[in-house]
């Protein structure tokens, strides 16, 4: 055999070998498949990205939905942690809000209405007198569409969704993007980006409700323990809109700066914020504030199982809800029916009804400076 020949052998060995070996481009692997149709013919498609290490999230198209995050507990069981439906047209007929993508503006607003430069824009009421998460009609309820679908050591999805000058009263046209990422270590990182040709408004987040002790775990999730670096939080009035006030959380059923059970203050009608939100449902302003790079905004602990969810983000606030309005009329995945205490929200986001505070971080987005939310939702498991 000449040299070439040698060379060549050994070119196709060194392949075949390598073709054994498993990939680290591999690690995270990211497949496509149908999730069935809406009324309108509208397909849409369901993104699956898998670890090595068991950890999988599930994402719809519609809504930009997580629909499961699944994660393995301390002897490696494998549990979706996150409530939601199995199906799509459950996500269609039965709005919760699970998993979902929220905007324009995610949590309330006071009056469906805010200002810009003396300008006033209305907005649907969708919540009493305020707007909630959108407006009834927000980016929960959007077929978005799929832009790219890696595998690789970060496998992701991207999605887009334009929101026309106008949409459900806010102004500017709205280019929007939501990528979800994957790593090997099971980190599950999702990030919101939006361009405007106006002056608007912009507050993006995720509303994934968990129970780390796996969806539909007869206890529910109020036995988990629960920490959030916030010395203050935004006490609400009566329709549950912050007052203004940043009330500081030392001595009150709000201080979660150390682990400490959900239950244990859950039901303490001695504090009128736990009556007038039927529970926790209130946005804590995180001690560090907004950041140019995620941290740390609330950690969730499932003592039974061992596993853990911390949440990091670049915003400066999260919203905690308790799951106070899930009342034993949604029948979930699996069957489950879900009731209050069954799962909790921790929602990194600017505060409730900022556009109409002037003291709070600024939710305004502009033409040329876009808007960009990076969180992270990261499991891992203590012994």
């Amino acid at each position: 055999m000449g040299k070439a020949g040698r060379q060549a052998k050994g070119i196709a060995l060194a392949l075949g070998v390598a073709a054994l070996i498993p990939s680290a481009a591999l690690a995270v692997e990211a497949s496509q498949e149908s999730a069935g149709q809406l009324a309108d013919g509208t397909q849409i498609s369901a993104i699956t990205l898998k670890a090595r290490n068991g950890v999988s999230a599930r994402i719809l198209t519609y809504g930009a939905t997580l629909q499961s995050l699944v994660a393995p507990d301390r002897h490696g069981e494998l549990r979706d942690v996150t409530l939601g439906y199995d199906k799509l047209e459950d996500y269609v007929a039965h709005p919760n809000y699970f998993g979902v993508t929220v905007g324009r503006y995610a949590n309330r607003l006071a009056g469906g209405s805010f200002t810009i430069d003396g300008k006033a824009f209305s907005v649907p009421q969708n919540d009493g007198t305020n707007s909630l998460h959108g407006g009834g009609k927000g980016f929960d309820k959007q077929a978005w569409q799929v832009v790219s679908v890696k595998s690789g050591a970060v496998a992701s999805v991207v999605l887009s969704h334009v929101s026309p000058d106008g949409d459900s009263g806010y102004p500017g046209k709205l280019a929007t993007t939501v990528t979800y990422s994957l790593d090997e270590a099971g980190a599950l990182t999702i990030v919101f980006e939006a361009k405007t040709d106006k002056p608007t408004v912009v507050n993006m987040t995720n509303h994934a409700i968990f129970n780390m002790a796996g969806e539909g775990a007869p206890g529910g999730a109020m036995d988990q323990l629960l920490t959030i670096p916030a010395a203050a939080y935004t006490p609400v009035d009566e329709k549950l809109i912050p007052t203004g006030e940043l009330r500081a959380v030392e001595g009150s059923v709000f201080d979660f700066r150390r682990p400490r059970r959900v239950a244990d203050g859950l039901r303490d009608g001695r504090d009128s914020q736990i009556v007038v939100g039927r529970g926790y449902d209130h946005n804590f302003a995180l001690d560090k504030g907004q950041t140019a790079k995620p941290e740390l905004a609330a950690r969730l602990e499932d003592p039974a199982s061992g596993r853990v969810l911390e949440v990091l983000t670049t915003e400066p606030g999260v919203q905690f809800y308790s799951g106070n309005f899930l009342d034993g009329t949604l029948i979930g995945k699996q069957g489950h029916l879900y009731r209050m205490g069954d799962g909790i929200a921790l929602e990194p986001q600017k505060f409730p009804d900022a556009p109409n505070q002037p003291a709070f971080v600024s939710a305004r987005v502009d033409p040329g400076k876009p808007y960009r939310h990076t969180m992270i939702y990261r499991v891992s498991t203590t012994r």
